[in-house]
């Protein structure tokens, strides 16, 4: 499944996931921090969708409310939630 996530209140534009079932094949971040965003896309690369937000879900970036990593846990439950309604 190939799901892209527009982001709110970070410098990251754009999420775009694949997944294979509960496991992350790729994230890709378009804009944000490049060795952040390329950082967090590896190290969440193989793991459960599951693992990967209750690991990232929270995380605030400086005053914002929010994150790239809380973003992107976001991005995981839509497109979870968007797989179980289908």
């Amino acid at each position: 499944m190939e799901y892209t996530y527009n982001t709110k209140g970070v410098c990251s534009r754009k999420i775009f996931l694949k997944l294979d079932g509960n496991k992350i094949v790729n994230v890709k971040f378009e804009g944000g921090c490049d060795g952040n965003t390329k950082g967090v896309a590896t190290m969440v690369r193989g793991l459960t969708v599951d693992e990967v937000i209750s690991k990232l879900k929270g995380i605030q970036c400086g005053r914002k409310g929010t994150s790239c990593p809380d973003q992107l846990a976001i991005a995981l439950q839509q497109a979870l939630d968007q797989k179980t309604c289908k």
